[in-house]
């Protein structure tokens, strides 16, 4: 068994891996920017701590608090995360840096805090959190799957990096998960000035808040358990793999992403989202 520091357990993805490590007898440090959302987690037998993945004295003290109590952090899950949706050109520049300030600059930031430790120890496990959405992007995502293609190129140039001091980076790529998720990235939309996006960007809000409510959602998406449970998997393995998607949706998305030109891409996107334009 190991000693996991999770971030953003408030809800969620979070939430459900912190409870299925503790089950599964690990030492969970469950974070979240109010630990007062981290009651249920603690009576499951979860250890907890306040943790703000844009906050460097936040970071480094949970960081702290671990490693002075064990030494070293021995698997690091970067799940702390959440969507932006709309039009590039409508959301203003403050918005687009918290989005990568919570789900890029974080996840380095804690990544660059545990590792001397790791190394020291000679061995650890960086787990980040990505999506199908770094590998496939729709419109009025564009944001929001920037930050996860972030991630995959951060995964697979620390994977290299870290090896050989026995650490190694796995990257869960999930696909439709029905959690808060969808409801942030829907209310993100609504907060934009109306403009020249202003009906694309609803209808960006409508299709979001139809697919995750939908036949499709259910069938080939999946919970926040189904992502905690490959998690698992990935802390568990004694060579886990570099990559796991979660859900079928993922696995299909990102298949068929990789066999559709840009042009016939394009075309599907229509027939789910108007076109911008002057007219």
């Amino acid at each position: 068994m190991t000693v996991v520091l999770i971030t953003g357990c408030s809800s969620g993805i979070g939430a459900a891996t912190a409870a299925e490590l503790a089950s599964d007898g690990h030492t969970v440090y469950a974070t979240a920017r109010r630990p007062e959302t981290l009651t249920s987690l603690a009576e499951k037998g979860c250890r907890t701590l306040a943790l703000d993945v844009t906050d460097e004295e936040s970071m480094a003290a949970a960081v702290a608090a671990v490693e002075a109590e064990h030494g070293s952090v021995g698997v690091l899950v970067n799940n702390a995360g959440y969507s932006q949706s709309g039009a590039v050109e409508s959301i203003p520049l403050d918005n687009i840096r918290k989005q990568f300030e919570t789900n890029v600059f974080g996840l380095i930031r804690m990544s660059q805090l545990v590792l001397p430790g790791m190394r020291k120890a000679g061995q650890g496990r960086i787990i980040n959190i990505g999506s199908m959405g770094g590998k496939l992007t729709f419109p009025g995502g564009g944001i929001y799957h920037a930050t996860k293609y972030a991630v995959e190129a951060i995964c697979d140039a620390m994977r290299f990096e870290v090896q050989g001091f026995g650490i190694q980076v796995v990257l869960i790529e999930p696909g439709l998960i029905t959690t808060e998720f969808a409801d942030t990235a829907v209310g993100s939309v609504g907060n934009l000035d109306d403009g020249p996006y202003a009906d694309f960007n609803a209808r960006v809000g409508k299709v979001t808040a139809d697919i995750y409510r939908s036949v499709v959602a259910k069938v080939a998406g999946g919970g926040p358990d189904a992502v905690a449970k490959v998690i698992r998997k990935a802390v568990d393995a004694k060579r886990p793999k570099a990559r796991y998607t979660v859900t079928p949706s993922a696995t299909l998305g990102i298949l068929q992403r990789q066999l559709t030109p840009d042009r016939v891409w394009d075309l599907a996107m229509r027939a789910q989202f108007p076109v911008p334009s002057k007219d």
